[in-house]
């Protein structure tokens, strides 16, 4: 049994502590060799620390800047072209276009000859004409055919959809051109 150098209390020779008093009870050569052994633990971190500060000082690392999504940018329309004003005033009668066709069109030149919201969809809707013209001159030519016929009804029917989209997209104050129209060349 030693004796706790602290307070003096007895002290089991494997104990580390003095149950008294809580000082280290081991004896100064094995305090001396646990704070080698515990420097020679810390020296490795230590290096490891000031290889990292010294890569960190040389190298500048950029983060990632947060950039916010583009819009996409859709070729086709057209709405940013025409003031707010013009779109709410001449909607109706951009409706009629697609509604009714040639006559709406007629319709369209009368009642507002000056907006230009008006004007893009007259053309837009001259182009179903001029499709619709070109399929029956074709579906006429070609009459001999039983196959020609009926792919130019699928076509025009193919149209008046894409002439109901266009009107419900009028309803929402666009002036996209037209799906399929848009793709013709020679329309433009």
């Amino acid at each position: 049994m030693k004796n706790c150098p602290k307070c003096g209390a007895p002290v089991n020779d494997t104990a580390k502590f003095c149950p008294v008093c809580g000082g280290a009870c081991s004896a100064p050569e094995q305090a001396q060799q646990n704070t080698q052994e515990f420097a020679q633990q810390e020296q490795p971190k230590q290096q490891s620390q000031q290889q990292y500060q010294q890569a960190s000082q040389q190298q500048t690392y950029q983060q990632p800047q947060y950039q916010a999504p583009q819009p996409s940018y859709d070729p086709y329309d057209h709405t940013a072209e025409f003031t707010t004003k013009d779109i709410s005033e001449n909607k109706v009668i951009a409706m009629l276009c697609y509604l009714m066709g040639t006559f709406g069109v007629v319709l369209a030149l009368l009642g507002s000859h000056n907006s230009p919201y008006a004007a893009f969809h007259v053309r837009q809707t001259l182009k179903f004409s001029v499709m619709n013209i070109l399929l029956g001159i074709v579906a006429l030519l070609l009459c001999f055919t039983v196959i020609v016929p009926i792919l130019c009804a699928v076509l025009a029917l193919v149209l008046l959809i894409v002439r109901i989209i266009c009107f419900f997209s009028i309803c929402n104050g666009k002036a996209k051109e037209p799906p399929i129209i848009r793709s013709f060349g020679f329309l433009r």
